[in-house]
């Protein structure tokens, strides 16, 4: 039987940044034409977002992985039990357990082609929020050191950088899980009010006596 895809996180990070920016080109306002790159994959490894991303993606992989391996156990025990049972059964009795197991190896691959398409959807979910997300942070990070350029180091065909190529991954990440990270400012407190003073008590003069 086929098994269904396994999505590692290699397998996620491909398509991030994949619709052009396999050598994306970021405008820097300061001169100089500084050339950088960044490791996709290990931004999707090492981020805040990216596990979260990776974590539901293998949940998904996971909980369509246990269904395939019982749908599996039960065609075989069914396979065994033919071969087990085979010369006891009457010919209508083997006739119909044949057709049940044909109609369950049948109803197997359904599953194996429906598992691997949600899987694959739900891949290309993840992966368009993530590149929603990360291509902001890329372009500041470029913005703020003077980069003209920054290529995804293993997409793009790069095949030598020099020295003066700075790999910026670190930068984005850090930049990426502080922007994540960092609270909502607190509004300020407001002074409480000064409780207002309580007049004086005047005190009552005593009726003359008679």
């Amino acid at each position: 039987m086929n098994r269904i895809v396994t999505l590692a996180a290699g397998a996620l990070a491909l398509g991030v940044l994949a619709g052009g920016a396999s050598a994306q080109t970021v405008t820097a306002t300061a001169p100089g034409g500084k050339i950088g790159v960044i490791e996709v994959q290990k931004i999707v490894q090492e981020s805040a977002i990216g596990k979260e991303s990776l974590a539901r993606v293998q949940k998904v992989q996971q909980a369509k992985q246990e269904d395939l391996q019982k749908r599996q156990k039960e065609l075989r025990d069914m396979e065994q039990k033919i071969q087990d049972q085979g010369k006891a059964l009457s010919e209508d009795a083997m006739e119909k357990l044949q057709k049940d197991y044909q109609a369950k190896a049948l109803d197997l691959k359904r599953f194996q082609d429906d598992a691997q398409r949600e899987l694959e959807e739900s891949q290309r979910k993840e992966l368009g929020e993530l590149e929603k997300r990360i291509m902001p942070v890329i372009n500041e990070v470029a913005r703020e050191q003077g980069y003209a350029l920054v290529f995804n180091k293993f997409n793009s065909g790069l095949l030598f950088a020099d020295d003066k190529t700075v790999d910026l991954t670190e930068a984005v990440i850090t930049k990426f899980n502080s922007q994540i990270a960092a609270p909502a400012a607190p509004a300020a407190a407001k002074p409480a009010a000064p409780a207002a003073a309580k007049p004086a008590t005047t005190a009552t003069p005593a009726a003359p006596k008679k």
